[in-house]
């Protein structure tokens, strides 16, 4: 275990390092200054459209669901263990200063996000079966010359292995540890009960999968929501210093090594980064494969309604659960230190963090309550997870193998949501290393996904930024 463990970190360390975030940060930035800034101009605007989202936009018989229902699609698969146990890891091991570098990559994500909507109604297909598929995939093959669209085969291939770990394994594992430690709930009932949901769900397609992630997404988002502005309420007199700490931790300020270390900074950066991916998945090009199955028949209104995915899921979601860990004095100072000071993604056992660490911190608000929203929350945000990500996997199984691989991959991942939370049924240390390497693998899978579509993206970018001016010309001289 501990030498796979150490490949892997190898790995991810190669792949999360300097080159990607700058990659990542890099794309974002041009594509928002390319722009004029206009996810952010337009951010009012694209509320209105999300509403207006509800009906088929221009020709519905050009979709499968409404705009709507695929922005709640995207939103079920970046809604999810990023925002509950991922957060509290970038805070935990990177310090309050990674909740700060979340905020920029949501910030410059919001373009790439953008961009990959257009892109994904732009250069979509309709398959022999008669659904309209898209993605990173279709948007290379289709829309760069024929030098690139390895590219596209390395995406979906990639995409197939980070559903099977990010999507299912991943988030059925954190369902059956948070029902486990607070119901007591055995894993192997808890992963039977999940296959067989999952099941019922993803045997309809994109349409039942949309219609539940619409009932499910909005309802779960905005009573987590609502816990949290309760809890940050009971804390307000420890917000301000939290803000303080949260911009100085950025910059390499450590208020338990006492003063300000290089180190700092580059784990804040890090792992605010990383999980902010992790957690919004722009960039990532996971979400154009919902945003293609949109029944809008324009691309531009649809990434305007896209880009609204990072905005609600990290600057709103994410922010409220790192407010709440930081205000609530759970985030013991001592574990960031050794994490920094040994430069690797663990902290000592008697730290918390994970899952863990937000459901102590809404506990130390509401006695006998915060625990019991966080395990519900994180249950309910999981399981879409799920549904979301099984739909992407599905779309880049079949780019590479067609029709025929729908069903097996259907199968597969019912079996995949139930072994991840099997596993947990082994005791001992040997299931924490492999939960940890899971976590690992997740991370690397995210970066090697991300890099194809980002490259992709700035080959694309005159493109977006072109329809993007004729779009808004046209909408300003109605």
């Amino acid at each position: 275990m501990e030498i796979v463990r150490g490949y892997i970190e190898s790995i991810n360390g190669v792949i999360w390092g300097p080159p990607m975030l700058m990659l990542l940060l890099g794309v974002g930035l041009f594509l928002t200054i390319g722009l004029s800034f206009m996810p952010l101009r337009k951010l009012p605007y694209a509320i209105t459209q999300l509403f207006a989202g509800r009906k088929p936009h221009g020709d519905s018989s050009d979709g499968d669901v409404t705009p709507f229902a695929a922005l709640m699609t995207a939103l079920s698969s970046t809604i999810g263990t990023g925002n509950i146990a991922g957060v509290a890891v970038a805070i935990a091991v990177g310090g309050p200063g990674a909740l700060f570098w979340m905020w920029v990559t949501a910030v410059v994500g919001m373009a790439s996000k953008y961009a990959e909507g257009v892109l994904a109604v732009k250069f979509r297909e309709v398959d022999a079966d008669g659904r309209h598929v898209g993605g990173p995939m279709y948007y290379i093959h289709n829309g760069l010359s024929k030098r690139w669209h390895w590219l596209a085969g390395a995406f979906a291939s990639f995409g197939v292995l980070a559903s099977w770990g990010t999507g299912a394994s991943i988030q059925s594992n954190s369902v059956a540890d948070v029902f486990s430690s607070t119901f007591s709930i055995p894993p192997l009932v808890t992963g039977a009960v999940l296959a067989i949901i999952t099941a019922a769900v993803i045997l309809g397609g994109i349409k039942r999968i949309a219609h539940v992630a619409s009932a499910l997404v909005p309802t779960m988002a905005l009573a987590y929501l609502a816990a949290g502005v309760v809890v940050l309420l009971i804390n307000y007199a420890s917000v301000p210093q939290a803000f303080v700490m949260i911009f100085t931790n950025a910059f390499g300020y450590d208020a338990a090594l006492g003063g300000f270390v290089g180190g700092a900074f580059w784990m804040a950066l890090r792992f605010g980064v990383a999980r902010g991916v992790f957690s919004n998945e722009a960039g990532q090009g996971s979400a154009p494969i919902a945003h293609a199955a949109a029944q809008n028949n324009d691309p531009v209104n649809q990434g305007v309604i896209a880009m609204l995915g990072t905005f609600i899921d990290t600057l709103v979601v994410c922010t409220i659960t790192g407010l709440v860990i930081i205000t609530s004095g759970v985030l013991g100072p001592d574990c960031h230190a050794f994490a920094l000071m040994n430069a690797v993604p663990d902290a000592p056992s008697n730290c918390l963090t994970g899952a863990p660490l937000t459901a102590m911190a809404f506990e130390n608000a509401l006695p006998d309550v915060g625990n019991y929203i966080v395990a519900i929350g994180l249950a309910i945000f999981a399981f879409t997870t799920i549904l979301g990500w099984s739909y992407y996997g599905e779309r880049c199984a079949e780019y590479l193998f067609g029709e025929k691989i729908v069903v097996p991959f259907r199968i597969s991942w019912v079996v995949v949501v139930f072994l991840g939370a099997a596993v947990l049924a082994l005791r001992g240390e040997e299931i924490t290393g492999l939960v940890n390497l899971f976590w690992l693998f997740a991370d690397s899978l995210t970066g090697l996904m991300a890099a194809p579509n980002l490259i992709a993206l700035a080959l694309l970018s005159p493109l977006v930024f072109r329809m993007t001016k004729e779009y808004f010309d046209k909408e300003e001289n109605q």
